[in-house]
């Protein structure tokens, strides 16, 4: 059985699939209310699960009518992938990076689900054991060889 916040996510994510605009604006007390949580269980799910790595703005208004606003981030099409690839990784990224860059290629299809869980395994720091930075930049040109590799099709 699913728990609370995969409910709470996987509910705002069809909100946003269906909103024409790509984003939605949300009362964090009404959706707790909808969802029989605390409004802090509304926080950790945005907070964890809506990240500008896995590619959603967030923005939100305190205070009395205050709201929070997410909004999907499209990646580019297959032309400008390769482009977008090297200036989000850069010369070198960190786990949560990585994870949030390949999480965003699965979900915008332009690597499958396994390929995604292969590439999570490969740059993860378990298997990267070396200090810092060296483990940031062996990660990035991995990364960058891996993806360029895979989305040449």
């Amino acid at each position: 059985m699913r728990n609370v916040s995969d409910i709470i996510e996987q509910y705002l994510k069809q909100v946003l699939l269906q909103s024409p605009e790509g984003l939605i604006e949300i009362q964090r007390n009404d959706l707790a209310e909808q969802f029989q949580c605390v409004p802090s269980q509304i926080n950790y799910v945005i907070s964890t699960r809506f990240t500008l790595e896995k590619g959603f703005l967030v923005e939100s208004k305190r205070g009395g009518g205050g709201y929070i606003r997410i909004q999907k981030v499209t990646l580019p099409g297959q032309s400008a992938i390769h482009g977008h690839i090297f200036n989000t990784i850069g010369d070198r990224i960190d786990q949560t990076s990585a994870e949030g860059l390949i999480y965003q290629l699965a979900e915008g299809r332009f690597i499958t689900s396994r390929e995604a869980r292969l590439l999570q395994a490969a740059v993860s720091r378990e298997v990267l054991n070396f200090k810092l930075p060296l483990r940031d930049e062996l990660r990035a040109r991995l990364m960058k060889a891996m993806l360029i590799a895979l989305l040449s099709k």
